[in-house]
């Protein structure tokens, strides 16, 4: 149990922290795109704060398995599956976070969808895609992962190159 434990701290953390990174990186392109303009802003804490929730979302995805009953022509239609279905989560979780903030702000839940609807719709669609940019890869590292079997693909990544490469 207590190996369990540490391996979903340590999955939960790998993922939080490739999820900070690119969050971040978003944010600093965000915030030079904005400084152009005047405007200013960078929140690591934010960037830091969505990572954690996110790594949680996806996580608990992969604990009831999502995408992952139905059978696959290949592996890269898997990973596309699960990248869709996954990004899916993560819309509806979002979308379920911002109420919850909202109505803890003292928002009405109409107030709450009109603050995130003003964004629009370039915007919510660009940060879709993103995500989904963002999903792909953290998906292909998990199921290969999962096919090499647990533990060959960090053991792999973290030993010595073969002779001749540098």
């Amino acid at each position: 149990m207590k190996d369990k434990l540490r391996a979903e701290l340590q999955k939960f953390l790998l993922v939080s922290v490739y999820l900070y990174v690119c969050l971040l990186a978003l944010l600093l392109y965000k915030a030079a795109v904005l400084s152009g303009s005047g405007v200013h802003v960078l929140s690591f804490g934010f960037a830091a704060g969505k990572a954690l929730i996110l790594a949680k979302f996806v996580l608990i995805g992969e604990a009831v398995r999502l995408g992952a009953r139905r059978s696959s022509r290949s592996v890269l239609m898997l990973i596309l599956r699960k990248s869709l279905l996954f990004l899916l989560l993560l819309i509806v979780l979002t979308i379920l976070e911002e109420l919850v903030i909202g109505l803890v702000r003292g928002h009405s839940v109409a107030q709450t969808i009109a603050e995130f609807a003003a964004k629009g719709v370039p915007e919510l669609l660009a940060n879709c895609l993103l995500m989904l940019l963002v999903l792909v890869p953290l998906m292909t590292v998990i199921e290969a992962s999962r096919a090499l079997g647990e533990g060959s693909l960090r053991r792999f990544l973290l030993s010595a190159p073969p002779d001749g490469d540098d």
